[in-house]
């Protein structure tokens, strides 16, 4: 596992380099307030919005995760663990007034870019 990057994954990268392109400016792996201890991989400050980019693998997307074969028992905690922790992350932010995305690394760069640039464009209005 210490081979797997935290930030600059090829999915972030390119939604980076979208949002960017549109004007967009933005924090880059930073944790959005103080008290939550996950890091977003998207943060804009001022429009209160956390852009978290997750793998299908380690947060268990229901389209792609597949179980491994070995050491099932380790995986299963670990992978609910993850989920169990996301939820939770969600849970804070939006309580303390911030907007949360998540987006599947399969998911379409510039689709997940339209979303989140729409969403920054209602919260500075």
């Amino acid at each position: 596992m210490v081979a797997n990057k935290r930030r600059d994954t090829k999915p972030e990268l390119a939604l980076r380099s979208i949002l960017h392109s549109r004007g967009l400016r933005f924090r880059v792996d930073c944790s959005p307030m103080k008290g939550v201890r996950s890091r977003a991989d998207i943060v804009f400050t001022k429009a209160k919005i956390a852009v978290f980019v997750d793998g299908c693998f380690w947060h268990g997307c229901p389209e792609h995760f597949i179980m491994p074969k070995t050491n099932t028992d380790y995986w299963s905690t670990k992978i609910s663990r993850n989920s169990e922790r996301d939820s939770a992350v969600n849970r804070k932010l939006k309580d303390a007034g911030w907007t949360v995305i998540r987006v599947w690394e399969h998911e379409d760069s510039s689709a997940a870019a339209d979303r989140i640039e729409a969403e920054w464009k209602r919260a500075v209005q």
